[in-house]
């Protein structure tokens, strides 16, 4: 059970949809709260794995394909106010990688792998580095850059904040679980 179902019980398709919507405007709002270039930091990634974490797996799916499609229509989304451009630039390889993020952060809870804080955390940290195998091929095959370069300037700057994105990610659903268990006893 994921913690939208304990939430909100059994939902309709059109609440379903009203979620992966507003997941997606979610991600989008965390995606702008941004430092960096030209993979900027964001507060992206806490945001999908939170969406992955609490809508499971499928719905997560959906939030992703919607907040990509947001950015196919022109809407900025992405990070620094990014939309179709980012679909084919320097870090569309991250993009990508997000949906497979939140669909296995999703698969984690949906089959009790991540339950508590710990546990969810390291599935976190794990999708976290996950990311990096799409989101540094990109560039790589794009632009001819190197594992050196890519590495420098793709992704040690980021790990550290990943980390942290993952376990405060943990953090905040464990806690809407104990919270939400308080509440139903």
């Amino acid at each position: 059970m994921t913690l939208t179902q304990a939430a909100l019980g059994k939902t309709t398709l059109f609440r379903q949809a009203l979620l992966a919507l507003g997941g997606a405007a979610f991600i989008a709002a965390a995606a702008q709260v941004s430092i960096g270039w030209p993979v900027p930091i964001t507060l992206q990634t806490l945001a999908i794995l939170m969406v992955g974490l609490t809508f499971g797996s499928r719905l997560a799916l959906a939030t992703m394909i919607a907040y990509l499609g947001y950015g196919a229509m022109g809407l900025p989304v992405f990070a620094n106010g990014g939309s179709v451009a980012s679909l084919v630039g320097p870090t569309a390889g991250f993009l990508y990688g997000f949906v497979a993020m939140a669909w296995l952060a999703g698969l984690a809870v949906e089959k009790g792998i991540a339950r508590g804080v710990v546990s969810t955390a390291l599935v976190g940290i794990a999708l976290s580095a996950m990311i990096y195998i799409p989101g540094l091929a990109w560039p790589a095959a794009m632009l001819g850059k190197t594992m050196p370069e890519l590495w420098a300037g793709w992704m040690a700057p980021f790990l550290l904040g990943d980390a942290i994105k993952a376990v405060i990610a943990a953090l905040l659903v464990t806690g809407a679980w104990k919270v939400l268990s308080g509440r139903n006893a």
